[in-house]
C-alpha cells in the first residue's frame, strides 16, 4: 500500500469502529451518525406571537380580565421573561463547551429592568449594587477533553547538489519522500495525556550507498504524558464543569427572580387599573352631582329666590368636574397601554389589542384584620424562599472552585512521560555491482516488500522502543501566579461581605414590607372613617340648602370634600394591594401565593383555563 493512503485507511477504521449505540440512535443513516459532530444544533425561531387565551378573554372588543389570567397572560406572553429564558439555553451552551474543556462562560444573574421593560423592582430585588465578579478564568489553563483525529500527509521531490560524491556516490542527489501520519489524542481530566499515533513515510533517491532502495519505514507510537504538580487531578481539570453546572442553576435562580419582579409589577399595574377606573366613577358621580345642582339653582333663579351668580358658580364647578372627568379617563386609557404591552408579545402593534379596553373582574379587598406573621418568621422565609441569597452563595461557591486553578499555578511543572513505541522497514535490496544482477543482502532484520512489510513488522514488534523520563519547570519568581492567587483571595472575601450585606437588605426588605402594610391598613381605615363623614356632611349640607339655610357654595366645598374622601379611600385600597404584593415579594412568597409553577413559566404555557367572561354590559367608550 502506498504510504500516503494510510492516513485516509486509519481514519476510516476509526470511523467503523464508533460505538454501535450511536448509530442506533440515529435511525436516519449510518452517514448522518459520523457527520452529526461536525453539524450545528438546530436552535429554535424567536416566539413571536401571543398566545391563545388573549382571544378567550375579549369579547365585543373589550378584554375582561381577572388578575390570575393577567399574570397567566404575563407567563406566556411578557417579553422580560421571554428573554430570561435565553439565559438558561445560553447556561445550557456554555455547559456543553465547560464537558468539551474550556471556560465555563459568565453566570447570567439578574433581572430585566432596562427601558420598555415592566419591571420596576427596587433596587434590593436583584442582585445591581451587590454583585462581585468572581474570578473563574485564571490558573492552569484547562485543556480539551474531547477526543481528536490528528492526520497530515506530504509529498516532496528534492533536488541537492552534492560537495562530494564519497557518500552518494552521485553528484546531484535526487530524493523523493512521501510521509503521513494519522494519531488520536486524548486528554483526561487526572491530567493525563495520551497519544496513539502512526506514522509512515516511502523514500527513493539515487544514492548508490544505499542498500535498500527504494524503502518504506513505519512506526506506531504510545505516548503518555501525565501532569504531577501543576494540572493534575479531577478537581482541578473539572472545575469549568462544576462551574458551568452552577451558573445552570444560577441561571434557573436568575429566571424565578424575573417571575417574582414581573408578577409582582404586573399586579401593581393590574390593580392601578382597578383604582383608576374607580376614580372614574367616582368623578363622573361628582360631575351628575354638579349637573343636578346646576339645574336645581337654575329652577331657584327662574323663580327669583337664589342669584344668578350661584348658576354661574355651579357652571365654573361643572367645566371643572369635567376636567378631571376626562383626565380619570385619560389615565385609564394610559394604563390600559401599559399592561396591554406588559401581557402581549407584540404590544399595541395588533390593531385587536390596541383597539380593546381591558376591563379589570377582580376588586382589592382589605381585611378588617390583618393577619400578621411574626417577623422571625418572615425573616426566615425570606432567606430561604428569595432566590438572590441563593444566586450569591452559588456565586461564591463559583469563587472556591476556581481558587482551586490559581492555586495550582503556584506549583512547578513536573510532568512524567512515557513512550513505548514500534518501529518497522522494508525496501528492495540494491545490486552490489551495477554490471551483476545479483543483490546485495539486506541489512538484520530489514524486511523485503513494500509498506504492507513494514506495517507488519510493527504489529510484530520486531523493533520495540521504550522510553521514560520527567520535564521539570521551576519559575524562578513566580509573581504572577502569587497576584492571581491574591486577587482570587480578595476577590471571594469581598463577595462573602456582599454576601452579608445582601442578607441584611433582604431583613430590611421584610421589615419595611411589614410596615408599610401596617401603615396601608391604618391609612384605609381612616379614609374609610373620613368617607363615612364627609357622605353625612354633604346630606347635611343638602338638606340645608333645601330649606335655605346654606348656600350652593357650601354644598360645591362638601361635595368637593366628598370626592376628595372617595379618591383617597381608593388610593388607600391601591396602596394597601401594593403593599401586599411587596410583603409577598419581599419574603419570597409570590409564587406559592399566585399558583405560579415555575415549569410553566419557563415553558411559556399555563395549563388553567381562563376564568370564564361574566355576563357584564359592554364598557363604555372612552375617549382616545
Amino acid at each position: 500500500m502506498h504510504p500516503s493512503r494510510t492516513a485516509v485507511v486509519v481514519l476510516c477504521s476509526l470511523f467503523w469502529l464508533r460505538p454501535v449505540a450511536s448509530i442506533a440512535a440515529d435511525p436516519s443513516g449510518f452517514f448522518s451518525s459520523l457527520t452529526t459532530p461536525y453539524q450545528a444544533k438546530p436552535v429554535a425561531p424567536a416566539r413571536l406571537r401571543d398566545s391563545a387565551r388573549f382571544e378567550a378573554l375579549m369579547r365585543a372588543g373589550t378584554i375582561y380580565l381577572s388578575l390570575d389570567d393577567a399574570i397567566a397572560l404575563a407567563l406566556e406572553n411578557n417579553l422580560d421573561i421571554e428573554l430570561q429564558r435565553y439565559d438558561s439555553q445560553i447556561a445550557d451552551a456554555n455547559l456543553l463547551h465547560a464537558r468539551a474543556g474550556g471556560f465555563a462562560g459568565p453566570a447570567l444573574v439578574g433581572v430585566t429592568t432596562g427601558p420598555g421593560s415592566v419591571t420596576s423592582a427596587p433596587p434590593s430585588a436583584g442582585l445591581d449594587g451587590f454583585l462581585i465578579s468572581p474570578i473563574t478564568a485564571t490558573g492552569f489553563a484547562v485543556p480539551s477533553l474531547d477526543p481528536a483525529l490528528i492526520g497530515s500527509a506530504n509529498w516532496a521531490h528534492q533536488t541537492t547538489p552534492q560537495t562530494t560524491t564519497f557518500y552518494t556516490g552521485t553528484p546531484s542527489l535526487i530524493q523523493r519522500l512521501d510521509t503521513s501520519s494519522v494519531a488520536v489524542e486524548k486528554y483526561f481530566s487526572t491530567g493525563t495525556l495520551v497519544s496513539l499515533g502512526l506514522n509512515n513515510s516511502a523514500f527513493q533517491n539515487n544514492n548508490l550507498q544505499n542498500q535498500v532502495n527504494p524503502a518504506s519505514t513505519s512506526n506506531l507510537a504510545l505516548t503518555v504524558t501525565q501532569h504531577l504538580l501543576q494540572g493534575f487531578g479531577p478537581a482541578l481539570n473539572n472545575r469549568q464543569i462544576r462551574i458551568a453546572k452552577n451558573n445552570r442553576e444560577i441561571s434557573d435562580l436568575s429566571f424565578k427572580a424575573q417571575v417574582i419582579a414581573t408578577v409582582s409589577a404586573i399586579k401593581d399595574l393590574y390593580w392601578d387599573l382597578v383604582s383608576y377606573r374607580q376614580n372614574v366613577a367616582v368623578q363622573e358621580n361628582y360631575l351628575a352631582a354638579n349637573e343636578r345642582l346646576h339645574d336645581e339653582n337654575l329652577k331657584q333663579v327662574r323663580v327669583g329666590t337664589l342669584a344668578p351668580i350661584e348658576v354661574t358658580r355651579a357652571e365654573a364647578e361643572i367645566a371643572a368636574s369635567q376636567q378631571a372627568v376626562t383626565i380619570a379617563q385619560t389615565q385609564v386609557l394610559q394604563q390600559e397601554i401599559i399592561l396591554k404591552n406588559a401581557l402581549s408579545r407584540s404590544g399595541v402593534q395588533s390593531p385587536a389589542i390596541a383597539t380593546a379596553h381591558v376591563v379589570p373582574i377582580d376588586r382589592i379587598q382589605v381585611p378588617e384584620v390583618e393577619t400578621v406573621t411574626p417577623i422571625q418568621e418572615s425573616l426566615a422565609m425570606a432567606l430561604a424562599a428569595r432566590p438572590e441569597p441563593a444566586q450569591f452563595r452559588m456565586l461564591i461557591q463559583n469563587q472556591e472552585i476556581g481558587i482551586k486553578g490559581v492555586k495550582n499555578e503556584l506549583l512547578p511543572t513536573l510532568d512524567a512521560v512515557a513512550s513505548v513505541a514500534n518501529y518497522g522497514l522494508a525496501g528492495q535490496p540494491v545490486p552490489c555491482v551495477p554490471t551483476t544482477a545479483t543483490a546485495c543482502p539486506l541489512p538484520s532484520g530489514v524486511a523485503i516488500g513494500g509498506y504492507g512489510s513494514a506495517l507488519g513488522q510493527v504489529f510484530a514488534r520486531n523493533f520495540p522502543t521504550y522510553s521514560a523520563g520527567f520535564n521539570l519547570t521551576i519559575p524562578l519568581r513566580n509573581r504572577a501566579a502569587q497576584a492571581d492567587w491574591a486577587a482570587s483571595e480578595l476577590n471571594l472575601r469581598q463577595q462573602q461581605v456582599a454576601l452579608l450585606r445582601l442578607e441584611n437588605q433582604v431583613r430590611v426588605d421584610v421589615q419595611n414590607a411589614v410596615i408599610g402594610l401596617q401603615q396601608a391598613q391604618a391609612q384605609y381605615q381612616s379614609a374609610v372613617q373620613q368617607l363615612r363623614l364627609q357622605r353625612e356632611t354633604v346630606d347635611a349640607e343638602q338638606k340645608k340648602l333645601a330649606v335655605g339655610a346654606s348656600t350652593t357654595y357650601n354644598v360645591i366645598l362638601t361635595q368637593r370634600d366628598l370626592v376628595t374622601a372617595e379618591s383617597n379611600v381608593i388610593a388607600a385600597e391601591s396602596a394597601y394591594a401594593k403593599a401586599r404584593v411587596e410583603m409577598d415579594r419581599a419574603t419570597g412568597r409570590t409564587l406559592d401565593i399566585n399558583h405560579i409553577s415555575i415549569d410553566e413559566a419557563f415553558r411559556g404555557v399555563v395549563q388553567r383555563p381562563p376564568r370564564a367572561i361574566p355576563d357584564v354590559p359592554p364598557a363604555q367608550a372612552l375617549p382616545r
